[in-house]
């Protein structure tokens, strides 16, 4: 398995580190730590282009380097020796979600594990700018890490859907390796915000579910709640979640789940993860 690991070289990063690490402790893994060294304005706008490459080298990415050397040493003081896991260091001057299409395609990524801050290092919302444009922007299942999430064994996986299926069931294999790998319990969760029920499109879907599920014996809860975020917030309470997926088609209608700007109402976006599911 290939694994990217974005560092900024912030707690909240080092921390989706350790997350990855252990959660992958028993599984081979490749991972490739990327540092972007963002181009600023001062840089671009800069006339003399003749100097520029030596400002680059020196201003970003030697001090990058030495910092990734610096955190491989750290690691290796953690997961070593463990003979499933390779490390590999990347360094890279020029536009964010650029550089991350460009080595999920080049390192031929599996997954890519990020962290965020959380709501008490953002002005507004739960996931952070770079983290909510890589979910939204990069065909690549994305396992987003809080800053306050320790990995703990995964007994609990809730997967909220409105069994609206415009995406390949292709696309559900990465939770459903997670499921196989942790023998979890799966909740699928479908959410209504008022008194409907399904239509013929969405029982259909839903059988498509249980069977496309069938081995992992997966419970159907049905919340009624006028906000998704509520009812995710009771949910993840009452059964002690311990992982949410979800498929990054369906985040317009659960965009109040990962973008909601009344963050002192929820409480899990701090502590669980989720894993984001692309085509």
């Amino acid at each position: 398995m290939n694994i990217l690991l974005p560092t900024d070289f912030s707690q909240n990063s080092w921390n989706a580190i350790l997350y990855a690490i252990e959660f992958y402790k028993s599984v081979k893994c490749n991972f490739y730590i990327l540092n972007v060294c963002i181009m600023d304005n001062f840089m671009a706008g800069d006339s003399s282009t003749a100097t520029i490459p030596e400002q680059i080298d020196d201003l970003y990415i030697k001090p990058s380097k030495q910092r990734l050397t610096n955190l491989l040493k750290k690691i290796n003081t953690i997961d070593n020796p463990n003979d499933n896991h390779l490390f590999y260091t990347i360094t890279e001057y020029g536009f964010f979600l650029e550089s991350i299409r460009k080595h999920v395609v080049e390192q031929k990524i599996d997954i890519l594990v990020m962290g965020t801050r959380g709501a008490s290092g953002l002005k507004k919302y739960i996931v952070g700018s770079n983290t909510g444009d890589v979910i939204t922007k990069v065909k690549c299942t994305t396992l987003v890490v809080p800053e306050c999430a320790k990995y703990n064994e995964i007994k609990e996986v809730a997967f909220p859907s409105d069994f609206n299926l415009a995406y390949d069931l292709k696309t559900l294999e990465p939770l459903t390796n997670i499921l196989k790998v942790s023998k979890a319990n799966l909740s699928i969760v479908h959410i209504q915000r008022k008194e409907t029920g399904l239509n013929t499109e969405q029982l259909t879907n839903l059988d498509i579910f249980k069977t496309y599920f069938e081995e992992y014996k997966p419970s159907f809860q049905n919340l009624e709640c006028k906000k998704v975020e509520d009812a995710i917030q009771s949910f993840v309470e009452h059964k002690a979640i311990d992982m949410i997926a979800m498929v990054a088609k369906n985040l317009n209608y659960f965009q109040s789940i990962l973008f909601h700007s009344r963050v002192e109402k929820i409480s899990y976006h701090t502590d669980i993860p989720f894993l984001v599911l692309h085509e």
